[in-house]
């Protein structure tokens, strides 16, 4: 599994992620941000800039509580949402 380890947040919703494999990667986090519990981080660049990495995780998140998977992050895998087809209903096809 791949851990988030130091983050950096840039300009424009990116961030300078260094992940357990010893690689440092930009990463553009606006399509990412797209559940209810994004919208403040999305509105507030100030709340943007207070992303942080939890060790217990090994991921990011900001202080009301929203993180996103390290997988998706390092981008070995799609956000949920992805998987979800128009009725809001997850496709396991």
């Amino acid at each position: 599994m791949i851990f988030v380890r130091s983050v950096t947040p840039l300009e424009r919703f990116r961030v300078s992620l260094g992940f357990s494999t010893g690689e440092q990667k930009v990463v553009a986090l606006e399509p990412l941000l797209h559940s209810p519990v994004f919208k403040a981080v999305r509105s507030d660049p100030e709340l943007f800039r207070t992303v942080n990495v939890d060790e217990e995780l090994g991921t990011i998140f900001w202080p009301n509580g929203a993180d996103l998977d390290p997988n998706v992050l390092y981008g070995s895998h799609s956000p949920a949402w992805m998987d979800t087809d128009a009725s809001g209903m997850a496709s396991w096809g």
